[in-house]
């Protein structure tokens, strides 16, 4: 792969309530931002740390596709 290629983006997150530490694999949308998820474990509103785009970037195990595939900045 040449530098002007990039790799696909990877499309799944595991997000990690930051209140009570349940864990949840979801996929993540390619052409948007996800602002607000409610925890499956305690149902607190996940919402997006200052400075991130969204609760993948802040609490997800990898951030979203707009981010990996710009490498930077925010959808």
């Amino acid at each position: 792969m040449n530098q002007t290629e990039k790799a696909d983006p990877i499309l799944e997150s595991t997000l990690t309530c930051p209140e009570c530490g349940h864990a949840e694999t979801l996929e993540m949308p390619t052409d948007a931002c996800l602002f607000f998820h409610e925890c499956s474990g305690c149902g607190v509103l996940l919402k997006p740390k200052p400075g991130d785009c969204c609760v993948f970037c802040s609490y997800g195990s990898v951030a979203c596709p707009p981010v990996q595939i710009e490498g930077k900045g925010c959808c």
